[in-house]
């Protein structure tokens, strides 16, 4: 495989491993089980084609030392080889791990996302134009497609492969168990951890003063207190509650069903779907037929729902991630 081809499958690998680990962010549902299954593929694939490119390139840049090239290398190369081996750190590890507040999922996370403005820094210089070839570069590039390098693209996925796979062996033989997305299960019933995306601390939310605003496609918009909400009947729902940054946990939620309070608002005709608003900014877009799946929550694990899980209400979305399960909810909009 030749030095343009190489920058070209990194190119290709490090854009798939970020697309698909942006969308698995959101994905909680059984049915894309398969995303975290490429994810892995896709991280094993991009560890070869690291240790081959660093391979080829680390000693003529040691021995012709660019200062600059050979820095803005080295760094991506370094969040580039962090974000991979924490991935599969966690994969083999068999059980939570981290390092102080941070589980090393969380941190190959945060490392692929911080990988897209530094491969831009480094592609901008020179490597850009190998990466877009222009219009007649195209036929020249599929005629030289040959035998061998249909077979190192065949040896590179089957490599990769066998990565992912070796670390879910290492995993299984040190009794670990995983969820289809990569977290791991926390003990049945228990109180969720207290965690949120960016690390924001717990707002101050005045419990007697607030009120859920309910607005859009309704036909009765209006803000309703807590005591209010529950006269409309509350229900109980166990559910998993998966946070991205790595652990799973199934425990009883209480609550008023979203499908009740919109109904007791009256949705008009034409609304397709709800955004679930926090107090924070943070929110969550779902189609309006998940609202009979979907519950307000006041309360978790047989007690009220405490301000650090959300209280006084907070959305519980089966089969969605963490990420859509908005805390200090605040206001539904209908459109």
């Amino acid at each position: 495989m030749s030095n343009a081809a190489l920058d070209r499958s990194l190119a290709v690998l490090l854009s798939a491993m970020g697309v698909t680990g942006l969308v698995s962010l959101r994905a909680g549902s059984p049915a894309s089980a398969w995303l975290f299954v490429l994810h892995g593929i896709i991280g094993g694939c991009l560890a070869v084609a690291i240790a081959i490119k660093l391979r080829r390139s680390l000693p003529p840049g040691i021995r012709r030392p660019s200062t600059a090239k050979l820095a803005i290398g080295l760094v991506v190369s370094s969040v580039v080889v962090a974000s991979v081996v924490a991935g599969f750190a966690w994969v083999a590890g068999g059980r939570i791990l981290g390092i102080g507040s941070w589980t090393l999922l969380t941190l190959h996370a945060w490392l692929g996302i911080l990988l897209i403005p530094t491969i831009v820094l480094h592609l901008a210089p020179r490597r850009w134009r190998l990466l877009r070839p222009g219009p007649r570069a195209i036929p020249r590039i599929a005629a030289r497609i040959s035998r061998r390098s249909l077979l190192a693209g065949s040896a590179l996925l089957a490599t990769g492969g066998a990565a992912a796979a070796a670390a879910n062996v290492l995993e299984r033989l040190a009794g670990g168990e995983r969820r289809f997305t990569g977290s791991r299960f926390l003990p049945a019933g228990g109180m969720p951890p207290t965690t949120t995306f960016f690390g924001e601390p717990t707002p101050a939310v005045d419990a007697a003063a607030w009120r859920l605003g309910i607005e859009g496609l309704v036909a009765s918009p209006g803000a309703w207190s807590l005591s209010e909400l529950e006269t409309l009947g509350t229900s109980d729902l166990t559910a998993i509650l998966d946070c991205t940054s790595g652990w799973a946990i199934e425990t009883a939620w209480h609550g008023v069903p979203v499908d009740v309070v919109l109904a007791a608002a009256g949705i008009r005709r034409g609304a397709h779907q709800m955004t679930i608003r926090s107090v924070t900014g943070w929110s969550a877009t779902l189609p309006i037929e998940d609202a009979s799946t979907c519950l307000l929550a006041t309360g978790v694990a047989g007690g009220r729902l405490p301000a650090a899980n959300g209280g006084p209400l907070r959305l519980v979305a089966p089969d969605r991630r963490g990420l859509e399960w908005v805390k200090w909810v605040d206001r539904i909009e209908v459109t």
